[in-house]
């Protein structure tokens, strides 16, 4: 941890704040209509398909298909994205901010879309200073797949080694580790200060 020089964050669920729920609330009657539709129709599973490269109107027309009388709802996927989000993680925006101000390099490591990545860019400006991204749709690789990890040991100009990389989910963690980063699961911006400060990258 003495040798840590940089930070390699995911984003949603991590640095941002993302969920689909906030469009299906509105457009749905109930929270039990929302779970059943996102468990069902909109899942995480099929969400992927997107964080993998194939774009949101290729993927949702077999969906369609089968769900012909939710059309409308899965095109809200696409056409309503930005209403998901809810700006950043409690407490993790002044963060980012302090690791700016001292100079260490920050970087981003994020399963997303590539044609939602503008969109991020736009609202987050902190996160498009970033040193260097890797987005997850525009490499056509997912985390966990260790081939993303080579990506970005590639991309960014520090070693695995010398790179604490946070993320929510414990497999994207355990990847990370195997390829020789720093990994920390993200459980809240208090955790994340004490990590770093450990680190010796933020007071």
């Amino acid at each position: 941890m003495a040798d840590t020089r940089a930070v390699l964050w995911d984003l949603g669920h991590t640095l941002v704040d993302w969920d689909p729920r906030r469009v299906y609330r509105q457009l749905l009657p109930t929270e039990d209509a929302v779970e059943a539709f996102l468990g069902g129709v909109c899942t995480m599973a099929w969400h992927a398909r997107h964080d993998a490269g194939v774009s949101m109107a290729e993927n949702r027309k077999s969906l369609i298909e089968a769900h012909p009388d939710k059309a409308e709802l899965i095109t809200a996927w696409d056409t309503c994205w930005p209403d998901m989000f809810d700006g950043w993680i409690e407490g993790m925006e002044p963060i980012v901010a302090a690791l700016e101000a001292a100079c260490v390099p920050q970087y981003a490591l994020t399963n997303l879309p590539a044609e939602k990545w503008p969109h991020i860019l736009e609202t987050y400006p902190a996160v498009a200073r970033f040193n260097a991204h890797v987005v997850s749709g525009e490499e056509g690789l997912i985390k966990p797949d260790p081939r993303i990890y080579a990506v970005t040991a590639a991309r960014i100009a520090h070693a695995p080694a010398e790179t604490v990389f946070f993320d929510d989910r414990q497999d994207n963690v355990d990847a990370a580790i195997e390829a020789g980063f720093d990994a920390v699961r993200f459980e809240n911006a208090g955790q994340v200060r004490e990590a770093l400060a450990q680190r010796g990258l933020i007071l």
